[in-house]
Order: C-alpha cells, then structure tokens, then sequence
C-alpha cells in the first residue's frame, strides 16, 4: 500500500512537471493572434447566454440555443486541450476549428430565422479573422466556404430575400477578405524582414566584437614589441661587453681552475642571453620580407636536412608526406625556414623518448580560397587543451623555466601573418600535436584581372594617405582580399571597405569574384 502510494506521488510529480513544461513552452511561444482566438470565444461565450437572458424567446427556441451554446463549448474546450498538447501544430488546429465555428454560425443562423437572422454576421468575422491570420487566398476560400453555408441555412428560399440583397451580403465576405489578406502578408512580410535584420544587426555586432578584440590584441603586442626592442638594445651592449670580457678571462687564467670554470661559465650564460635577445628583436623589428614565387616541398626538403642527424640521436623517425603538383606560392624562404626551424625544433623538444616526426604538404580550401598548407606532426606529450589559446603570446612557454624564450611561436605566428596566411594547432594531451602553415595561393595570372582597389577605388595604388598605405591585400592579395585584409583574416581588418561594412560578404568585389565569378 505504502509502494503504490509513493508510486502515485512520483507519478503525479512527474506529470506536474510535464505540464509545467508544456505551459511554459506554450507561453513561450504564443502570439498576440492567439490570445486574440481565446478572448473573442470568451466574448462569443459571454454574449450568447447574455442574449438568451434579456432575449424575449419561446421557451424551445431557448432549449435550443442553449443547446447550440453547449455544443460551442465542448469542441472550444476540446480544441484547446489539443492546442495545449500539439500547440507546435497551431495553425493546422485553427484549421480544423473553422470547421466547427462554421457550423456553429450555421446553427445559429437556421435557428434563428435563416436568411432573416442577423448571426449571418458571423461569416463576417470568420472570413476576416482568417484572412487576416492566413493570408488573402485562404481568406477566399472561407469567404467562399462561408456563402455556401449561409446558403443552406437559409435553405435555399431566396424567396424570402431578394437575390441582389442576397449578392450584395456575400460580396461584401470577399471586399473583407482581400485587404484584409493583403494587409497580413504585407505585415508578415514586414515583421520576416525585420527579424531578418535583427540577426543581421546581432551578427555584425558580434563581428564588431571580434574586430574589436582582435584590434586591442594588436594593440598589445604593437606595445609590447616596441618596449621589448627598446629595453633588448639597452642590454644587448653591456652584455657583449661582459661576453668578451669573460671569454678573455678565459683564455689568460689557468687551466683547471676555479676562475677558468667560472669564465665559462659566464660567457656560457652570455650567449644563451644573447640567443634570447636575437628572438626579442626578430619579434620585435619590423622585418623587411622578399617576396618570390618558391616551391613549399623544396623549402621542406631544404628544411629538414639540418635536423636530420639530430632526430636519429633522439630515436626520432622522420616521415615526408609530400603532395605532388602542388602550386608555387609567394614566400620569402629564409622567414619561412626560419618558421618551420622553430616548429621542428619544438617537435622534437615534446618527443623526449623519441617518437614520429611527420612533414606533410597539401592543399585545403578556407575563407574561399584556396591555401597551400606545411603540416608538422609529431607523436610527442601533447598540449592540455587550457593552454592552446595562449601559445601564440609572447613569451609563453609549455617548456620547463630556462628552455626557450617563449617566443618562437610567436615568432612563427609573425611571419606567418607578413606572409596573410594562417596558423593552426591542434594538440591531445599524450598522443602529439599538429603545428599547421597555411599560405594563401594566387595564381600568377590574377596579377592580369580587376584587384580590389581598382574596383573599389580606394586608393593604396596611388599613393594614398594613412593605414591605407600599408593595407595587407596591397600588392599581390588583391584578388583574395577579404582572406587578408578583410573580416576573414586572423588580424584586424584593415581594407578600409572592410572596416567600413563590418563584414566582407556585404561587399560587391566579393560577391562579383566568390559568388557571381563574373570578375
């Protein structure tokens, strides 16, 4: 007993929460039109029986208007215990409740004197709460529906009414079911417009978030750099000083001696700091890049070969996994060598039980063009998820304190965005990581159609003043802008079209090139 009553309690709490659910949701996604629905059939409800009150009927005219009363209550109730269930199938369910609204204005109507009664205004509101709700041409079709069953309530006597009083009453069904249906779609036309907006404002604002994060972490590193180089400079001198002072000590104190270890010792500290001042400055200095069209597998090949030796000390196996006819890309090749050195380097540095370090070319299609992709893949410890989003900053390090400087990442993302490409990571925690390049591929005949600052007349070719002078598209990206100087870049968005829309899909370069090719 005790069971079946904790049983009935969970039971009953379960469908409480059912239908607590259930209301919210329909709550949630009522419109006014539906609340309208509800109030006229309370309105209807509460003037019938007010009519039967004050009413001067025969007792059995009363029987049967209470009657028809009743009959409009039980499918009202039964209609919104079905809309309460299914109200994700609203407007077929209003559908199926014109069919008996119908039929109730019909009852009403041939009870009540049929072609002389003045219920036949019901038709009215039925044909313009549906027009208005569906639209014109279902308007029609209850404007129609609503003369055949006004007909046969009066049961066909035209007798009784004249057939132009009669033309004139259902003409006006289809005056009021035209505008009004009008009127909806041109609303509902309005109000999908206006949503539509509404995302797009939401998007850009987005847009404009990410721009705006991506500008202040420009900002930042514009910063750091400039402080970085300053205070790499003030050292760099004292520091050679105290290099060349030690390495003499060196060579004149005994061999074997305390002082001659501590000489090394210095001069040993010297040159890591000086290898540490050399990555300061490569991030910080504005590096002047030569660009030439360069074959990715050749730069690979080239590459590798100096670390060859060291990978079979450290039981590493090198693979290549080189793709075939892939196009020259616009490269300076010691920045790229220099690039793809600290990605080995730091490869080989995460398989400290040796491992598999693998180079692989392809090609992968991103923001609409096509990129020409250096994937460096090893079998390493793997990077926790938590730190990938800081790789790329300055001086961050997964490495023990006194390895590295922190910045060869850095370095790598630099020369990667002088270069308008990509970097990617992907890494699990005990299985590797996967250091990716992407360069953007132009063909060489590109250089012969329409760029973007001849089409958008902006200027940079000329001589302009300002940013626009040093706009990443600007010489050779001309035809893929909006993947490097646009809102699909890594970067800030420093086209200034770009800048000006928000979002390169709104521009007419893009769409004449991406979408229409017809450029």
């Amino acid at each position: 007993m005790v069971l079946r009553d904790v049983g009935r309690e969970v039971l009953m709490r379960k469908t409480a929460e059912i239908l607590k659910d259930k209301w919210e949701s329909v709550k949630r996604e009522s419109e006014i039109a539906d609340v309208g629905f509800l109030i006229l059939r309370v309105i209807v409800l509460a003037g019938g029986y007010g009519w039967l009150a004050y009413s001067e009927l025969p007792e059995e005219n009363i029987r049967i208007f209470t009657s028809i009363l009743k009959y409009f209550i039980a499918y009202c109730v039964s209609i919104y215990v079905l809309l309460f269930l299914k109200f994700e199938r609203k407007r077929a369910i209003y559908v199926l409740s014109l069919a008996f609204d119908l039929s109730f204005v019909y009852l009403l109507t041939r009870y009540s004197g049929g072609f002389d009664s003045n219920f036949f205004i019901g038709f009215y509101l039925l044909t313009a709460l549906h027009s208005f709700y569906y639209g014109y041409l279902f308007g029609l079709a209850v404007a129609v529906i609503s003369t055949v069953t006004y007909m046969f309530s009066g049961n066909l006597d035209f007798t009784a009414l004249r057939w132009t009083d009669f033309s004139l009453r259902v003409s006006f069904l289809f005056l009021i079911a035209i505008p009004l249906g009008l009127l909806s779609e041109k609303l509902r036309r309005d109000k999908e417009e206006i949503e539509s907006l509404n995302r797009e404002l939401l998007a850009s604002i987005d847009e404009l978030r990410k721009l705006q994060h991506k500008l202040i972490q420009a900002e930042k590193l514009s910063a750091l750099g400039r402080l970085t180089a300053d205070i790499a400079h003030e050292i760099r001198n004292p520091l050679t000083a105290i290099g060349g002072f030690a390495r003499r000590l060196e060579k004149r104190v005994k061999a074997g001696t305390k002082e001659e270890e501590y000489a090394k010792l210095i001069a040993s500290e010297v040159d890591r700091l000086e290898r540490i001042l050399r990555d300061v400055l490569s991030f910080s200095r504005e590096a002047k890049y030569h660009l030439n069209y360069e074959d990715i597998n050749d730069v690979a090949r080239e590459s590798l070969k100096a670390y060859v030796e060291l990978c079979r000390e450290e039981g590493i196996e090198v693979r290549m996994e080189l793709a075939g006819d892939l196009p020259k890309i616009l490269m300076d090749k010691d920045q790229v060598v220099q690039a793809i050195n600290n990605l080995v380097i730091n490869a080989v540095d995460a398989m400290t039980k040796g491992g598999t370090l693998t180079v692989r070319t392809r090609m992968e299609e991103r923001n609409y063009i096509n990129y020409v992709v250096f994937d460096i893949i090893d079998t390493g410890t793997g990077i926790p998820e938590e730190k990938l989003e800081r790789l790329f900053e300055p001086f961050y390090s997964t490495k023990h304190v006194g390895h590295g400087t922190g910045l060869g990442l850095s370095i790598c993302k630099k020369i990667m965005d002088e270069h308008r490409g990509l970097i990617r990571v992907s890494s699990t925690v005990g299985k590797g990581s996967v250091f990716s390049l992407y360069f953007p591929h132009v063909p060489a005949g590109e250089a012969f159609k329409t760029q973007c600052w001849e089409f958008n007349n902006c200027g940079i070719d000329k001589g302009g003043d300002g940013e626009v002078k040093t706009c990443p598209a600007y010489p050779n990206y001309g035809r893929i802008c909006w993947a490097v100087a646009g809102t699909f870049c890594e970067g800030k968005a420093r086209g200034i079209f770009a800048q000006k829309i928000g979002d390169c899909r709104k521009c007419e370069f893009f769409k004449r090139v991406v979408e229409r090719k017809d450029l």
